[in-house]
C-alpha cells in the first residue's frame, strides 16, 4: 500500500473517537516489528524519526527503508517529520517524500511560534502535506529535545495559533514529558477538553511513553487523534537484545539478537494499538 498522509488518519480517528500510534523508529528492524503489529491488528501507524534520528541516517536513508515497507504493508502508513527543529529540516524532509511533517516552535515566543509554523504551512501546503505544530512546552529529555521548565497549552492561545498558522494538527502540553518519568505524571485533562472545545483539528500527545493506559485512554476520550510512543520502543528493542545476549554471550549474528528485539518492539507496539483503540481501523 502507498505511503498516505496524516492528515487523512488523523481526521478519521477525530470523528471516529479513537488515537492513531505514533511510533518513533531508529532503524530497519523497528520499521519491519511496527508495521507487523499492525498488520496483525489491522491498524494505521504513522512513523516518525527525530532531527537526533535523523543525523544518525539521514533522511533518505529513513525514506526508502520505511518507504519499501510501506509499499508491501497492508495497512496505510505514514512518514512523519517528530519535532522538526528549523525551517530547512522540515523542508528537507518534504522534498525527500515525508508525507508528514512537524515543525516545533515551542521554544520561541508565542509570536515567532506563528510565524515559523505558518511559513511551514505554507511552503508545504502546495504538496498538501500536513503539518502538525507544538503550542505549550511538553518537559523533560529524549534525544537533544530537552525542557526544564514545561508551560501548559493555554486554549484562547490554542484558537488564534490554529488559526493563523493553517496547521493540520496541533500538539497540546497538559503534563506528559519525554523521556522517562521519574513519578505518575499529572494530566490537566479539564485542560485537554477546555482545548478540544474550541480547536476544531486533531489534537496530538507527546511524552506518552510511562503514561498510564487508562489515562492515555481518557485522554482520548477528551479528544486526542494522535498518540506519539517513542522511549518504550527503544527500551523494549534494547531489552530484546540484551536479553539474547544474556543467554548466548557470544553471539555475533545480528540477524539473530536484532530478531528478539523487533519481537519485543511488534508486542509493546499492539499494546499501544489497542491502548489506542485503532486495531481494525485500517
Amino acid at each position: 500500500m502507498p505511503f498516505v498522509t496524516s492528515k487523512e488518519l488523523l481526521l478519521k480517528a477525530d470523528r471516529e473517537g479513537y488515537a492513531v500510534g505514533a511510533f518513533n523508529v531508529e532503524n530497519m528492524e523497528m520499521v519491519m516489528a511496527v508495521i507487523k503489529a499492525c498488520e496483525e491488528l489491522h491498524a494505521p501507524a504513522i512513523l516518525q524519526t527525530t532531527p537526533s534520528t535523523v543525523k544518525y541516517a539521514g533522511l533518505h536513508m529513513y525514506h526508502a527503508n520505511v518507504a519499501a515497507a510501506a509499499k508491501r504493508a497492508s495497512v496505510p502508513i505514514a512518514l512523519h517529520l517528530d519535532h522538526g527543529d528549523s525551517f530547512d529540516l522540515a523542508m528537507q524532509a518534504l522534498r525527500v517524500g515525508y508525507t508528514s511533517i512537524m515543525i516545533d516552535g515551542s521554544k520561541l515566543d508565542f509570536e515567532e511560534n506563528i510565524a515559523l509554523s505558518k511559513r511551514v504551512v505554507d511552503a508545504c501546503k502546495p504538496s498538501d502535506i500536513p503539518v502538525e505544530a507544538e503550542l505549550g512546552k511538553v518537559g523533560g529529555k529524549e534525544d537533544d529535545l530537552s525542557c526544564d521548565d514545561p508551560g501548559y497549552t493555554d486554549p484562547d492561545d490554542a484558537v488564534r495559533f490554529t488559526k493563523e498558522t493553517g496547521i493540520s494538527s496541533l500538539a497540546v502540553a497538559i503534563g506528559t514529558a519525554h523521556g522517562i518519568y521519574k513519578g505518575e505524571p499529572k494530566l490537566d485533562m479539564d485542560r485537554l477538553s477546555d482545548i478540544r472545545k474550541v480547536v476544531d483539528i486533531p489534537l496530538v500527545l507527546h511524552g506518552a511513553s510511562g503514561v498510564p493506559d487508562a489515562a492515555v485512554q481518557e485522554c482520548i476520550r477528551r479528544g486526542i487523534s494522535k498518540v506519539n510512543f517513542a522511549t518504550e520502543l527503544r527500551i523494549a528493542f534494547s531489552d530484546g537484545i540484551k536479553e539474547y545476549l544474556k543467554g548466548d554471550p557470544d553471539a555475533f549474528d545480528p540477524k539473530k539478537y536484532c530478531k528478539v528485539g523487533m519481537a519485543h518492539v511488534t508486542e509493546l507496539v499492539k499494546k499501544k494499538i489497542l491502548v489506542c483503540g485503532s486495531d481494525g481501523k485500517a
